[in-house]
Parts: C-alpha cells; structure tokens; sequence
C-alpha cells in the first residue's frame, strides 16, 4: 500500500493577522495549519504558494517534507519563510494525527501534563484601568496575566516615567495578590540603560517575568541585563530557528519563547525546547494570532516537559469575544481555572468550519471586526 500523496494546497488569508493552509491528501484527508506573520499575511501565503511544488505529488511526511522546503533553497531563515513552512508543518502534523487517530502530543511522545496554564493580556493606560481588567480575568480564573507599558519610551528613562510605570505594577500586584502573578512585554522598546533602571525599580512588585526588553537586535545585551536583576527575563518571539536561539538561551534569560506559527513550526518549537533545556530555560510559546496557532501551541505544550505556560490573546474562557474563534469548533479548546485542558481528539484537535473559512475569504469585508486596543504606533493587542 502506498502512502498518501499530496494533491491540494491552499491558502485563505482573512485578516492581517490570520491567514489558514489547507492540505489535501489523494485519500480524502484534510490537514490544516496557521501561516501567518502579523501585518505580512499575503506575504507569506505567497511563500507557501512557492513551496507548494515541493509538496504536491509528494507523500505527506512530515520530517522529510519540512528539510526539503527548509533546505533546498539557497536562501534560508527568516520570519516569512519561517511563517510559511510553520504552517504547513502545523497541517502535515495535523493529518498524521487524523490518519493514526491520534492527538499531535501523543505523536510526539504522549502527554507530560494534563493540564497547560495559560496567561491572557491584561491592558490599561492607567491603574484604575489595569485593577479592572485583572479583576475580571481573576474572576475568570486566570492565575497568570500579562500587562504592557505603553509607548514610545524614552531613550532614558525620566523619573516620572518610572514612577507611573511602578504605580501600574503596584496596582496589579495589588488585584492579583501573592497567589496570582502577572508578567510584564516591553516589545523591545527600552535601551540597555533604561530597561537596567526600570528593572530595578519594579523588583519589588515581583513579576513573574519580563518579555523583550531590549530589541532582538541587541540581545548580546541580555547578559549584562540578566546579571544586573533577579526579575527572570524572556524573549524569543522574533528568534525563528534553533541557530538563532542557541546563542541567546545560554546568556542568563529564563525563559524562552519560540512562536509556532513563525518559527517553522512543530517540528523546529520541539528541537527549540531541546536546545532551551541544555541551559535550563524554560518555554512559554509566543501566541498573538489565531486559533491554529493556539492549537499547535497547545500540542507543543502537552508534549514538552520545558514548557511552562502558554500564551493565550483569544478570550478561550468566553469565545463570544473573538470572532475569529468561531471557525474552529466550539470544543477545540476547554478552559478551566486558569488553564487548558489535554485535547484528546486526533491531529491538532480542533475541526476547522471550512465554509465560513471559504466565504471570509472570498469576501474580506463580510469578516467580523476584531477591535484591538492600539497601544502604541508601533504595537497591538487582540
């Protein structure tokens, strides 16, 4: 019996952040993934259109598959190629689960966890505004938030900026109490001496961590930043391979955070979380985009020992908040106390409404608004 041959690739961009690849195999079965670069959407379903020759015809194997389309071309890396082959990984894992009847975790060597903590964006310009919203995802049951100072900063931080963002810390740790934590992005923003003094000022607020405080470029900063506070520091959502992350996790960071949808997959996150774990940092996958990505997320986390918690910006407590969650099944994810439950159903675990999928993309203007909290020029939140 031979094995199943590839015979359609498709693609279905539906917003800037949220574009969906379809992969048929000769047997019938379909295997859906998450290509998406958030502002570079056609970008990369362009990308995935030009890896599609290498896939069609072809046997859906997953491993063999991704070290064609990784390493046949002469130029590699990069976020865009990174966002394409993702995708299409999250698909190929997606229908080998559904042919074996299996969930992708057990694939990838059976559940470590039956329950993976996730953290929710938790925004507001000022404290009033933060302890209102930590008080509803307390409600929620959320035991893990994450907040972010607005912006632009200042290149050295003044007095007065400091103080207002310590006021902010203040007030969350204030909600949120010594049984609950939240978790602070900088988006790359600060430069080396003001994230040194900002540090130090919210110490005592005790965060669980801090995200990206200095820009990628500069992360040969992170070890005399690591070094200078005992605030645990993460990054990794603009790190898009092994090789990019092996120099980075060995300079005191904490915690790493590989994005599933960006940084060529599955198959690269597990290789990832291996490398991570030779320095003892942990794994929280980055996850600002769709329900796809959020489910490869989830596989990932139920089958690697590293990760810690997962990001989750889709409202999975109440999904009548986000549209974009009504394209998969009311089922894909189940919320409980702050964290997921382990899926048990075969290949990513969700069922895609492949017609609502169909007509959104045939006529973007008939797509669900998706209102963001705009806080800065240079960033948004779901």
């Amino acid at each position: 019996m031979t094995d199943p041959r590839i015979v359609s690739v498709e693609t279905f961009v539906l917003s800037t952040r949220l574009t969906l690849v379809r992969i048929e195999t000769d047997d019938g079965l379909v295997g859906w993934g998450e290509p998406v670069l958030e502002g570079r959407a056609h970008s990369v379903a362009r990308t995935v259109q030009e890896l599609t020759p290498q896939l069609i015809g072809e046997p859906a194997h997953v491993e063999r598959l991704w070290q064609r389309m990784v390493k046949e071309g002469f130029y590699r890396g990069g976020p865009s190629l990174g966002s394409a082959v993702a995708g299409v990984d999250q698909a190929l894992w997606d229908l080998l689960g559904k042919r074996t009847g299996l969930p992708v975790h057990e694939l990838l060597g059976g559940p470590v966890r039956d329950t993976l903590t996730i953290y929710a964006p938790c925004h507001g310009d000022t404290p009033e505004q933060l302890r209102e919203r930590a008080a509803e995802l307390v409600d929620a049951g959320y035991r893990l938030v994450k907040t972010a100072p607005g912006g632009p900063r200042e290149r050295f931080e003044n007095p007065a900026g400091i103080a207002a963002e310590v006021a902010r810390m203040e007030a969350l740790r204030d909600v949120l109490g010594d049984d609950r934590s939240f978790a602070i992005d900088f988006h790359g923003r600060l430069s080396a001496p003001s994230a040194k003094r900002l540090l130090a000022a919210l110490e005592h607020t005790a965060p669980t961590f801090v995200e990206e405080p200095v820009a990628p470029q500069y992360q040969h900063e992170l070890g005399r930043l690591t070094g200078s506070t005992t605030i645990p520091i993460a990054t990794g959502e603009r790190l898009y391979d092994r090789w990019q992350v092996a120099p980075v996790v060995g300079l005191g960071i904490s915690l790493l955070q590989p994005d599933v949808s960006h940084c060529f997959g599955i198959s690269e996150a597990m290789r990832i979380a291996a490398v991570a774990s030779v320095h003892d940092v942990a794994i929280a996958p980055h996850c600002a985009t769709g329900p796809l990505a959020l489910a490869s997320c989830v596989q990932v986390g139920f089958a690697s020992h590293d990760v810690v918690f997962q990001e989750c910006q889709l409202s999975v407590h109440d999904a009548s908040v986000n549209p974009f969650l009504s394209i998969v099944d009311a089922d894909s994810f189940r919320y409980a106390d702050g964290a997921l439950l382990r899926p048990t159903r075969p290949g990513l675990g969700v069922e895609v409404d492949e017609e609502r999928v169909r007509a959104w993309a045939a006529n973007p203007d008939d797509v669900p608004l998706v209102r963001w909290q705009q806080r800065d020029g240079n960033h948004a939140e779901w």
